[in-house]
């Protein structure tokens, strides 16, 4: 009698690709949310203003939005492993050229060479995490940026901390030396992405979507302005808050940085309890509940002062989940074509994050001249700040009112998501 042969059980494994993704958006949420505790410092030492600090986030959006804007065709060409190499190499690197920059100007060439880095990164991850995410995408979305709310998380407490460290009776490791040691962190997801086997595109050349076609779309236009104001909001309060509390209410730095921790936890618990809530309910329904929740608390927080401020808190756990809710709608619409579909919208997105920046560096300089010349100079710093965080709001909740319009388009369509 001929025995079966015994068949193994399947064994379960996590890919390489898993561990860049989510390493990936690990140190890029050091990279973008060391800078809060760092500002006050850099305009100490250079000598600038709150509009050159606009101007500054502004230029770096452009590297940023540089980098986008060719990534996706560059990794199309020359695969998605080398790209992900030099995203990361590139922002290893711009924290040597930090900490040896000797002023304004070449610090700010030094940071735009970083933002570069992060939007090859930015790109390469939502084009990965697309390919990679086919089952449960929304929950699968949301868990690759929890890793990017965790250490948005800690990046305020350990760049504040790593400032103050004295190293061998040198003196104090500083902001430059912070950056030094934090974007070398981005070495360490560097070694899966060289051993790993990224999944290709499977569509065919015949059937993805062209750029024109994705352009011609209502849909992705309103996709994009959604992301856009979202973004808008989430960045916004990572890089002014810390700035905000020490010089207006003139909290330490230590507690300045622990209230933007706090933000991010919020921001990380968000991210990673709200992605079943998008599988379950939708995604344009949570895009607008929890757009409008971060609109809400941020308006309200700035209306109430200091005893509000823990409400700049809920508003980080409202605005977690509507990039990778957004990304996730795009993976879902634009199958095939999501590497185009990707990149024109983060594109365009960082167009409207540069104009932003600008405009609220500018906003908060107009408000703290107008008040100082009627109230002093302390009070018109903080009406100016109230005012930039009045406009973050309002940019939360043009989210949802743009989501709104959307959802009953789709809805009209039969094509709600």
């Amino acid at each position: 009698m001929q025995t079966l042969p015994q068949t193994q059980p399947v064994k379960k494994y996590i890919p390489l690709s898993f561990f860049v993704i989510f390493l990936g958006y690990l140190v890029f949420g050091f990279s973008e949310n060391i800078k809060g505790p760092a500002i006050p410092k850099m305009q100490l030492e250079y000598g600038i203003d709150e509009l050159q600090v606009g101007f500054l986030l502004a230029i770096n959006s452009i590297g940023f939005l540089l980098a986008c804007s060719f990534t996706g065709a560059f990794s199309s060409k020359f695969g998605i492993k080398l790209t992900s190499l030099l995203a990361f190499g590139s922002m290893a690197l711009s924290g040597v050229f930090i900490y040896f920059s000797t002023n304004f100007e070449l610090f700010s060439v030094s940071y735009f060479i970083m933002y570069l880095g992060n939007g090859m990164l930015e790109i390469v991850l939502a084009i990965l995490a697309a390919r990679v995410f086919t089952k449960n995408t929304g929950f699968m979305m949301n868990l690759s940026h929890f890793f990017y709310g965790l250490s948005s998380t800690a990046a305020p407490l350990m760049a504040a901390g790593l400032m103050g460290i004295s190293f061998f009776g040198s003196g104090e490791l500083g902001w430059k030396g912070m950056y030094l040691l934090m974007l070398s962190l981005c070495i360490v997801p560097m070694i899966p992405a060289f051993f790993t086997r990224f999944p290709k595109d499977t569509s065919t050349v015949e059937n993805r979507l062209p750029i024109k076609i994705f352009l011609k779309d209502r849909v992705a236009w309103f996709i994009i302005i959604i992301l856009s104001f979202g973004v808008i909001a989430e960045l916004s309060i990572a890089g002014w808050l810390v700035n905000f509390l020490e010089r207006s209410y003139h909290w330490s730095s230590a507690a300045a940085a622990s209230m933007l921790s706090i933000f991010f936890l919020c921001f990380m618990v968000g991210r990673l309890l709200l992605g079943f809530v998008t599988d379950k309910i939708g995604f344009m329904l949570s895009i607008i509940i929890f757009s409008a929740l971060s609109g809400v608390t941020t308006i309200l927080a700035t209306i109430f002062g200091p005893s509000g401020v823990w409400l700049y808190a809920v508003s980080g756990f409202g605005i977690a989940p509507v990039y990778p809710t957004v990304m996730a709608l795009l993976a879902r619409r634009y199958p095939n074509g999501i590497d185009a579909a990707i990149t024109v919208t983060v594109t365009v997105m960082g167009i409207v994050v540069v104009i932003a920046n600008l405009f609220l560096g500018a906003l908060i300089e107009f408000f703290k001249q107008m008040f100082t010349g009627i109230l002093g100079a302390e009070i018109g710093l903080m009406r100016g700040f109230q005012a930039g965080f009045i406009f973050i709001g309002v940019c939360a909740l043009l989210c949802s009112v743009f989501s709104i319009v959307l959802y009953r388009y789709l809805q009209k369509r039969n094509e709600i998501m």
